[in-house]
């Protein structure tokens, strides 16, 4: 625990000082769990951004639904994870650093009764410190990271003991749990809380004017080095459909200057989102913003699915899923092994490698027909395995009775 504590001290020194030379201090007082607390009792929710927190979305409301005695607090480590918290009406905050002090702080102000964290987000002070009992839903412990905590003199241990339930995303890390130290009665069901994505309510009337979705197909959360793939693949493609239309959308909107460029210089017409340029008329429509990606799905029949041609492992394929869109990916699908793996069972998703590759897959898929088919393919493929209400159960039945 020494070494933890040293480590934890250091960083949070190195966040708190960037913080104050930004003089952001909104930011270094929720840091430090010094904002404005709310009265009453609270479940504190924690994930580790927008993307963990929209998958989030199903059990949030049904544990509202069943516990509305206990008010839902919720933190992420970016902002644009607290954007959308925030746009659903909850309180949320930026996640407190994992000091004991702070932690107990955190519970103290807003009188937490019990922990959600999700998936890989384990932080052991806010573990430990918690009155009540801690969840943890979709979680996922690599080998590496596993062996990361062996560094810690047997803390992972003593962090696993304090938890009163753990849904593993996969069977590998429920295993990793166990040999940690996961108590046996601990030990819940695998679920990738992933699986429960329901779509984007939200509409942009003025976007879904400027897209026909059978000519128009998205490249979702790409990363560096993936973008030169992307428009390279466009290209191609168009050389047979003329009319189609790309919209791209960088995992990191901050990307969006280098993105353009990129853009330009592969001879293509932009028009930005964050600049409120009209889509209209643009070849490559760059949607460089936060937590939209619901408003863009129902936008493209075809879609690629960003951080598969590169080592960063992919990112979900349960959102675009949830649309019946036809989907596209590189190789690199080590964070959602299980998902694709059921994908390429079904064959209701396309793998590529490069450019011409993506070019052939998305011209095989010009018809109309043949991106619902595939689309259809992967939405049924993906459906969630595990019952939300037994979840919701689970959690409740171990949580102190109401009053």
């Amino acid at each position: 625990m020494l070494l933890y504590r040293l480590i934890v001290s250091i960083f949070a020194a190195v966040v708190l000082a960037r913080l104050a030379l930004l003089r952001d201090w909104a930011a270094l007082r929720q840091r430090l769990a010094r904002s404005p607390a709310r009265p009453g009792p609270h479940l504190w929710l924690h994930a580790a951004s927008n993307g963990e927190l929209a998958s989030a979305k199903p059990l949030i409301t049904a544990l509202q639904e069943a516990r509305p005695d206990l008010a839902l607090l919720v933190t992420c480590n970016s902002e644009g994870g607290v954007a959308l918290a925030e746009s659903w009406g909850l309180p949320a905050r930026l996640a407190p650093l994992d000091l004991a002090r702070v932690a107990r702080r955190m519970h103290r102000d807003w009188n937490v009764r019990a922990h959600i964290t999700l998936e890989s987000e384990l932080w052991p002070n806010r573990v430990r410190t918690c009155p009540g009992p801690v969840f943890v839903i979709g979680g996922r412990l690599s080998e590496g990271t596993a062996k990361g905590w062996r560094l810690f003199d047997g803390l992972l241990p003593r962090v696993l003991g304090r938890l009163r339930y753990v849904s593993a995303q996969d069977a590998g890390s429920l295993g990793r749990y166990r040999a940690a130290g996961l108590p046996e009665a601990a030990a819940g069901p695998v679920l990738n809380l992933k699986e429960f994505y329901a779509p984007d309510p939200r509409r942009d009337a003025t976007l879904a004017a400027a897209f026909d979705r059978a000519q128009t197909w998205l490249a979702a959360s790409t990363h560096e080095g993936e973008e030169e793939t992307v428009l390279a693949a466009h290209k191609l493609a168009r050389a047979q459909e003329p009319t189609l239309r790309l919209i791209l959308a960088p995992r990191h909107p901050r990307r969006g200057d280098a993105v353009e460029q990129l853009i330009l210089e592969a001879g293509l017409s932009c028009a930005r989102r964050s600049r409120g340029e009209a889509a209209e008329g643009a070849e490559v429509y760059l949607a460089d913003t936060l937590g939209e990606m619901g408003l863009l799905y129902p936008l493209a029949g075809r879609l690629f699915i960003g951080g598969t041609l590169t080592d960063r492992g992919g990112h979900t394929p349960f959102e675009p899923a949830a649309y019946a869109t036809a989907l596209l990916h590189g190789p690199d699908v080590a964070n959602h092994a299980a998902p694709f793996a059921r994908l390429s069972a079904a064959r209701a998703a396309i793998e590529v490698a490069d450019a011409p590759a993506l070019a052939e897959a998305l011209n095989r898929l010009a018809a109309r027909d043949a991106q619902e088919a595939l689309g259809q393919a992967a939405q049924e493929t993906l459906r969630p395995e595990t019952d939300l209400e037994e979840l919701v159960a689970a959690i409740t039945q171990r949580l102190d009775p109401p009053g």
